[in-house]
């Protein structure tokens, strides 16, 4: 079981890893119409084996138990977590999926505390949406190039205006190395949903033809026909 001295530090090594350009994320999310949705994460870094064996291990950003704590909430659920090592490249990985239901809630979520999550009605029968990356630190001479961070957003409609920097298909992708970020970043969409499946005509046509069936039977059964 987790202490609260040890949800603070996960916080902290989680934060400072990525500020200090150690860590790779990629963070990829499905809305839904009513603003719900699904996000899947996967950060990843290069991890030795002393030092898996050592503060990694022991502080949890690599530990199972610890993220499901981190990142649950109130209005949002780990739906499954994996943690792995590759081998072959001596890096250690971790991803996970969370159900929310609704965006702006995972403001609520600890490790999204500065992201800023805004789902908002904009002009008529239009959305807008933004999220705000915050700014990392590359001193000491070194510029953060090898490191990347990668948000994936697939929206329920038409889009109207974005600051993607790549699209494909429905998908809208902003790809950062660390020092791209500077002060920060802020994902901003423009989008019309699309309208909810209404219920075709033949249902309603079909309902009032049993309807009339089961009528024209029940009046001929208390006639005696």
């Amino acid at each position: 079981m987790l202490t609260v001295k040890k949800k603070k530090i996960f916080l902290l090594l989680f934060m400072s890893l990525i500020s200090f350009a150690c860590l790779n994320y990629e963070q990829e999310v499905s809305l839904y119409p009513d603003g719900s949705g699904t996000m899947r994460i996967h950060y990843w870094m290069y991890s030795p084996d002393t030092m898996r064996a050592g503060v990694m291990d022991q502080v949890g950003i690599f530990n199972s138990d610890s993220i499901t704590k981190n990142f649950s909430s109130d209005y949002s659920k780990i739906e499954s977590v994996n943690v792995y090592s590759d081998t072959t490249d001596s890096t250690i990985h971790a991803e996970l999926e969370i159900t929310f239901s609704h965006i702006d809630s995972l403001n609520k979520t600890k490790p999204f505390s500065e992201a800023n999550f805004s789902l908002q009605d904009g002009a008529a029968g239009q959305k807008v949406f933004s999220q705000f990356i915050p700014p990392t630190i590359t001193g000491f001479g070194y510029d953060g190039s090898d490191f990347t961070i990668k948000y994936i957003y697939d929206f329920p409609g038409e889009i109207i205006t974005h600051n993607a920097l790549e699209v494909d298909k429905r998908k809208l992708i902003w790809k950062y190395t660390l020092a791209d970020i500077g002060r920060g970043k802020t994902i901003s969409v423009t989008y019309r949903p699309f309208k909810l499946k209404e219920t075709p005509v033949w249902i309603y046509i079909l309902s009032g033809v049993v309807l009339t069936i089961v009528v024209i039977f029940l009046f001929r059964k208390k006639k005696g026909w």
